[in-house]
């Protein structure tokens, strides 16, 4: 959402996106993106020494959920 000055709103896109999510559970279209996001990102978590897992889990979510609303 563009306000006036051009600047985007991204915590109220961000706020509803999730929940739409919260409401529409697996049927909404984003909520398989950011599962796999965030599977992704736990992963990666896994794998490299110098991230934890629920680090990744959460920075593969946000990934997923900011590409999801940037759109």
């Amino acid at each position: 959402m563009n306000e006036p000055n051009g600047s985007q709103d991204w915590v109220e896109d961000v706020k509803a996106e999730v929940t739409g999510m919260a409401k529409g559970g697996v049927n909404h279209p984003s909520t398989a993106p950011v599962l796999t996001g965030a599977a992704i990102g736990a992963a990666a978590g896994w794998l490299l020494p110098f991230v934890s897992l629920p680090v990744g889990l959460a920075v593969g979510a946000g990934i997923a959920l900011y590409q999801r609303v940037k759109k």
